[in-house]
């Protein structure tokens, strides 16, 4: 059988957030992923390949091109596309949009442990107007129905715009103010430093993270660590790797065994007291999507 080439247009007509949670949840219970990055490097242009495989679900590599001179050209900076092949003969299976597999991944990545740890949440905040805040406010729209909604941005004008395209959504004014009022918290940010304070949260809120993907960066405090109940989707991919958790482990902020469990343990995802999760994604995660996306072209 000939490969499937899958558009990003083609692909969104299809999918269902709540469908690729279960999906996520299902591949979690096949056996633990082999998982792979690598870099290239030319000036400020990387190439990052990142490879998974399931035994049973397949193998994908992911490819992402960053060029970031292309902005003043007029071009996206950041390209790719994603190669699927079949757990048993290895052929090519799919090649799918790149920004459709990382949009419905990171997103769904996120919901799949907001409706684990805070079940009831009926207001959800979100921390961030960009691309990524978009695609959460699509994915918890569906996964918290009836909840209402808050978006804080630092340019209130891009908060104001992006609450205006979705029901049941405002511009928070005041990002302190926002965060005492939130069940959950979902930060999508560009941040280096912490914008988010431990001594505004209380007891029953969910705290989740996905901004934070380098070393030196962080959306939240040690504050906010060391009071909360900590998740991550994947210890391979978040503790050595992102700052959200490296740099407070480093310091001796936290212990290792504060981080209570990742996706290969999801019983212990559960709710009660303040709870924290670190998306930190990986290829495993987008190879799940990719499977997830194929599957409803069958």
């Amino acid at each position: 059988m000939s490969p499937r080439f899958i558009s990003f247009d083609e692909g969104e007509a299809r999918l269902d957030w709540l469908g690729l949670v279960a999906a996520m949840e299902a591949g979690h219970a096949l056996p633990k992923a082999t998982i792979k990055d690598s870099f290239l490097y030319r000036g400020d242009d990387t190439i990052l390949s990142r490879a998974a495989w399931i035994d049973g679900l397949g193998a994908l590599v992911k490819t992402a091109t960053v060029f970031p001179g292309n902005v003043a050209k007029g071009r996206p900076m950041i390209g790719g596309a994603v190669t699927l092949f079949d757990d048993a003969v290895g052929t090519l299976s799919a090649v799918i949009d790149f920004t459709l597999v990382t949009k419905w991944k990171t997103a769904a990545d996120s919901l799949l442990a907001a409706r684990r740890l805070a079940p009831d949440a009926a207001r959800v905040l979100i921390v961030g107007a960009g691309t990524v805040g978009h695609s959460v406010r699509q994915a918890f729209g569906a996964g918290f129905p009836g909840a209402a909604f808050e978006v804080w941005n630092r340019n209130p004008a891009r908060a104001g715009e992006m609450a205006s395209a979705y029901p049941d959504t405002e511009a928070a004014p005041d990002l302190e103010a926002a965060v005492r009022a939130a069940d959950i918290i979902v930060g999508c940010t560009m941040a280096t430093e912490p914008w988010l304070k431990g001594a505004w949260l209380r007891e029953g809120q969910h705290v989740n993270l996905i901004g934070a993907y380098r070393p030196d960066m962080r959306e939240a405090d040690d504050a906010a660590l060391m009071r909360a109940r900590v998740f991550v989707d994947s210890y391979e991919t978040t503790l050595e790797h992102i700052g959200e958790l490296k740099l407070p482990l480093e310091a001796g902020s936290i212990a290792r065994e504060h981080v209570l469990a990742d996706y290969y343990t999801l019983e212990a995802f559960t709710p009660g007291g303040l709870t924290f999760f670190k998306n930190g994604g990986g290829a495993h995660l987008d190879l799940m999507t990719a499977r997830y996306i194929l599957d409803q072209f069958a």
